[in-house]
């Protein structure tokens, strides 16, 4: 953890890679993020919230519309609905406002417990730890996972509490996104990159 936060200094905030003003912006760029990389995204929601500012306005958009807008992201139906029905549930149940409690954002269509964790870290500044395939990996080769089965290594919810019992709360969100980045530059999923790595002199899988 601290040497990962040397490498990668900053709050959740300052290391999270989407383009956001608030809340909702962040949620509906993290689901627009599914299959898609960061920098897509952030020249696609320029667009979408300039056309659709707020929930309401988004719940009541034309699908069509919609789809035209974030067709590059990939799965565009699909993200659409999920755009869409989020906005009305947020419109509809939490009044407007995006909640901040897990257990409501994994109610919102499209949001599961990784995007959850996202906004909640990121754009509240509270305890989540999002685990996407490259937190799966490197945990996994940092021997973190150490003691669970080979199906729960490749269990999301089961890693995410692994983790959260070796991580403290309040560094969560930032560890997940370092982790991240990691991931992405260094220990890449094909051929990692040991010789140039910081964590190479207790990393079990270092070859």
């Amino acid at each position: 953890m601290e040497r990962l936060a040397e490498c990668y200094p900053g709050t959740a905030t300052e290391l999270c890679a989407l383009d956001h003003k608030d809340a909702f912006q962040l949620l509906a760029a993290t689901i627009l993020s599914a299959q898609c990389t960061d920098a897509r995204v952030n020249m696609v929601t320029p667009v979408l919230f300039a056309r659709f500012g707020d929930p309401a306005a988004l719940a009541a958009a034309n699908p069509e519309e919609v789809e035209e807008i974030i067709r590059s992201t990939g799965f565009f139906r699909s993200k659409t609905k999920s755009l869409i029905g989020m906005a009305a549930a947020v419109t509809e149940r939490f009044g407007g406002e995006v909640p901040s409690a897990l257990e409501d954002l994994v109610t919102l269509p499209g949001v599961g417990r990784k995007t959850g964790n996202v906004v909640r870290s990121v754009a509240f500044g509270l305890p989540g730890l999002p685990v996407d395939t490259h937190v799966l990996r490197v945990s996994q080769r940092l021997g973190l996972l150490e003691g669970l089965t080979p199906a729960e290594q490749r269990d999301a919810v089961k890693v995410e509490h692994r983790l959260n019992a070796l991580i403290p709360t309040a560094e969560r969100g930032a560890f997940s996104l370092r982790v991240i980045l990691h991931g992405r530059e260094t220990c890449v999923a094909r051929k990692p990159r040991c010789a140039a790595c910081p964590l190479a002199d207790f990393c079990p899988s270092v070859r």
